[in-house]
């Protein structure tokens, strides 16, 4: 076979053959194609346009499209987004979704290919809730392939969803606040404190440094490049977030930005070393940091604020969210009885006043 590189392409005349061919490589795979001439200047000329369309992202033609071309589409349109989920993505693409599917043509994916991914992580330990995430990156995927031009593939394929277990339920009663707050260590306090009261984010509080703290007004103010959704938001100081701090503020290292400091940067550890050690001793082991958002956004709610304003607070931008959280208990339902019995009575009252009236 004779042939030679041109141009990040190779171009050659199989051995007995008088058609010349070319091949490139495009995510790694290497794509053969005939030129359908004897010339082999126009057999380069075609290798030329092929490199052509390569760079600008037109390489991969629909029948040879793979998994792994398309999910690289998800990463591109991630990074020109600047979407904060990149890193996420891209290690599960890495890790699971590349390694099982990443050879496979896009054309040949279908219900026997999701199952068998589905068994495959179910095997591995993954949850339900796990293994949907990663086919919506799957799905995602797809649909990006078919919104590229020219088409990478011309159908998408159809994902069922797995029963995912109900979200996680329960509050942080007064009396387990009070308690827990008293087990941390203190460099968690505040920001338990914090996160109790507004149910902001850990990443969200963390990053908080004393120029967004407005004593003076009660307010701190995160900026849309904090915040998780990117629209800036705003946090009132009530309760007992003044005095915790205020208390961060006068145990604060000189030259320190950071309102919630205690590694040896500066900002506190994203670990929250002592969390878990403390939740147990105060009789919540299971607690996570993100559970009190929960407690947050009952709490608002219970003192009378609209939805919206309790939304706005906790940074929840769709109703469907921000219900999960908003979830009533059975002190709630025992009120709601009670109210209902009020008007059943009330009800009955009227209509024998009627009939009174009547006779």
């Amino acid at each position: 076979m004779a042939g030679h590189r041109r141009g990040g392409g190779t171009v050659f005349r199989p051995k007995g053959r008088t058609i010349w061919r070319y091949s490139y490589f495009v995510n790694g795979r290497r794509i053969t194609e005939s030129s359908g001439s004897t010339d082999e200047a126009e057999a380069h000329r075609q290798l030329q346009v092929k490199l052509g369309e390569k760079a600008s992202g037109k390489a991969v033609p629909p029948s040879r499209a793979t998994i792994g071309d398309l999910c690289a589409l998800v990463m591109d349109n991630h990074r020109m987004r600047e979407l904060r989920r990149t890193k996420v993505v891209e290690y599960v693409l890495k890790a699971h979704i590349l390694k099982a599917l990443g050879r496979l043509p896009a054309s040949r994916f279908g219900s026997f290919q999701i199952k068998a991914y589905i068994q495959q992580r179910q095997a591995e330990g993954a949850s339900n809730a796990t293994v949907n995430r990663e086919l919506a990156i799957v799905g995602r995927a797809f649909k990006l392939g078919y919104e590229a031009e020219p088409k990478l593939v011309f159908q998408l394929p159809v994902i069922h969803k797995l029963p995912e277990s109900n979200p996680r339920q329960g509050f942080l009663e007064p009396d387990q606040y009070e308690t827990l707050l008293g087990e941390l260590p203190a460099n968690l306090k505040a920001l338990f404190v914090c996160g109790y009261h507004t149910g902001a984010r850990k990443g969200e509080l963390r990053s908080i440094q004393w120029p967004q703290v407005d004593f003076a007004a009660g307010l701190i103010r995160l900026p849309a490049d904090q915040t998780k959704n990117k629209h800036p938001r705003t946090l009132p100081i009530y309760g007992d977030m003044r005095r915790w701090l205020e208390h961060q503020c006068e145990t604060c290292p000189k030259g320190c930005l950071w309102v919630f400091h205690g590694s040896p940067s500066g900002q506190i550890d994203t670990h929250l070393n002592g969390w878990p050690e403390a939740c147990k001793r105060a009789g919540v082991p299971d607690l996570l940091f993100h559970d009190l958002r929960r407690s947050a956004v009952r709490n608002m709610k219970k003192a009378g604020l609209q939805d919206l304003e309790a939304m706005r607070i906790s940074g929840h931008l769709t109703r469907n969210v921000f219900d999960r959280y908003n979830i009533i208990d059975e002190e709630d339902l025992a009120a709601a009885g009670k109210r209902l019995e009020e008007y059943a009575q009330k009800r009955k009252q009227e209509r024998a006043a009627r009939l009174r009236l009547v006779k």
